[in-house]
């Protein structure tokens, strides 16, 4: 009776949370700029721009790029791009833009940080903000194909992107706009803001990985390997849960991934519990991977000082810059690895962006790993008390941006 009244309480905590979205220190009531709402969550999108900091980005020119009052915005300097740390394959991206009138400016899809003039015909994907006198205006992908129907407005203007393989859907303020089919498409790369001429701001980026296969069925462990030495008790909830308990021990899975997407959703059933999700794993070993961290706790009062590296830091090498997850609160996490580059969202924010600089080794502790390995559920120690849900995965294609 007692298990059946706490698996209540864990129902009701699950409504709260497609109600209000768990955020920094408490929930708050979704809808503002640079936030993601209960159903955007719950999708799986995330933020890469936070509202405060260019965290996840970096800059391949000398242009002004800035943030103030919640706005990316660029107004003199180097024509150039801001491009995203990650990788993205396929996708959704929404975008909200405001350009001074004349601006030419644009939004960049699976480039390079430093395309060239003729390699937004070839080896990236140019969205065009530019005036209706310009051969390619707003909602156009330079060089491929014209929009005909856009128009573009004074105030701030959103554009949505589909891109899924060599095939491209734009919306321009809620109306389709364009599509476009690329018989050779790039098919990885950053998301990049331009600079080019005139004033451009930009808020609300958001993106929604596309793709994503169940890694669990809700119903048993199929797909999925208890360590011989395991001391976890790993059981499957009427509703569709994956219940740890106890410890040390491990979860891990029959399939293998190198570079990949990652999501899942998890609950903390006490207070700063310990445990993990690894990948990259070496199959059969013990906690053998590069671990992206479960721990709420958080010192003297300031979430910005995380304890044992914090949720959604990379263990031993990048603690979380903020913990953004509560215990007794369904999280978010989105775990993000394209070659040595390694990032990580809670509840659609990001708090870690790592490269291992290391020498290449087999070992994740010893060294740079590429190769691909299993993802493994940390059972941590006796004190043990999580639910996940909601796990899913898509692999990013080997081709990096170039045809």
């Amino acid at each position: 009776m007692i298990r059946r009244w706490n698996l209540v309480l864990l129902w009701l905590a699950s409504c709260a949370s497609l109600i209000l979205l768990p955020a920094f220190g408490g929930t708050v009531a979704a809808g503002g700029e640079n936030t993601l709402s209960a159903e955007e969550l719950a999708e799986g999108w995330v933020l890469l721009f936070d509202g405060e900091t260019l965290f996840g980005w970096q800059p391949a020119s000398k242009a002004d790029w800035k943030v103030a009052e919640g706005v990316i915005s660029a107004s003199q300097g180097e024509p150039g791009l801001l491009v995203t740390t990650s990788q993205f394959a396929d996708f959704m991206l929404k975008v909200d833009f405001r350009a001074a009138e004349g601006t030419n400016s644009g939004v960049f899809l699976r480039t390079p940080p430093k395309p060239g003039p003729d390699d937004v015909a070839a080896r990236c994907y140019e969205l065009n903000i530019a005036p209706p006198t310009n051969p390619f205006p707003t909602g156009s992908f330079v060089r491929r194909k014209r929009c005909e129907a856009a128009h573009q407005g004074a105030d701030w203007q959103t554009v949505e992107v589909t891109a899924a393989g060599g095939d491209f859907a734009v919306k321009l303020n809620g109306t389709t706009v364009l599509r476009y089919t690329d018989a050779r498409p790039v098919l990885r790369g950053p998301v990049g803001l331009q600079f080019n001429t005139g004033k451009i701001e930009f808020r609300n980026v958001k993106l929604k990985p596309l793709g994503m296969k169940s890694l669990f069925n809700g119903k048993d462990l199929a797909g999925w390997k208890i360590h011989p030495e395991n001391k976890s008790r790993w059981t499957v909830t009427p509703e569709g849960w994956i219940h740890l308990r106890d410890g040390r021990g491990q979860l891990e899975s029959e399939g293998q991934y190198a570079d990949f997407t990652l999501q899942l959703e998890v609950f903390v059933n006490g207070k700063s519990l310990n445990s993990g999700v690894f990948f990259r794993s070496i199959p059969g070993e013990f906690w053998n991977g590069y671990e992206s961290q479960i721990h709420n706790g958080y010192k003297s009062g300031d979430r910005t000082q995380p304890v044992d590296c914090g949720t959604g830091g990379i263990f031993r090498r990048q603690n979380a810059r903020k913990v953004v997850a509560n215990d007794k609160e369904w999280f978010s996490k989105t775990i993000h690895a394209d070659g040595s580059h390694m990032a990580v969202w809670v509840n659609g924010y990001q708090v870690s962006d790592w490269t291992d600089t290391r020498p290449p080794a087999d070992n994740p502790r010893k060294g740079q790993r590429l190769k691909a390995g299993t993802i493994i559920v940390q059972g941590h120690d006796p004190t043990t008390d999580f639910y996940f849900r909601n796990l899913r995965i898509v692999e990013l294609p080997s081709i990096q941006g170039v045809r």
